[in-house]
């Protein structure tokens, strides 16, 4: 699947893309990138938000979505404003 990082996430992993196949689930997904870039999890506890082919996880499945190598998990912080 494709990841795309936003904002201080690709400060923090000095990528945009990556591709990464294998998690099934967005839970999966994260403990992956945990893996990869040490700390990744902590950095999301500024509250980022994530989609799934342009769909918040939080309106699908949460960390329990289900994903497959064709999908597009973009990772960003939410917009202020009003």
């Amino acid at each position: 699947m494709q990841v795309k990082l936003f904002a201080t996430l690709i400060e923090f992993t000095g990528k945009r893309k990556l591709e990464i196949h294998g998690p099934k689930t967005v839970r999966e997904l994260l403990d992956k990138l945990e893996e990869m870039f040490p700390g990744f999890k902590k950095e999301l506890e500024q509250g980022y938000m994530i989609l799934v082919n342009g769909k918040n996880i939080e309106h699908l499945q949460g960390l329990d979505t289900p994903l497959s190598d064709d999908d597009t998990v973009s990772i960003f912080p939410p917009a202020g404003g009003g």
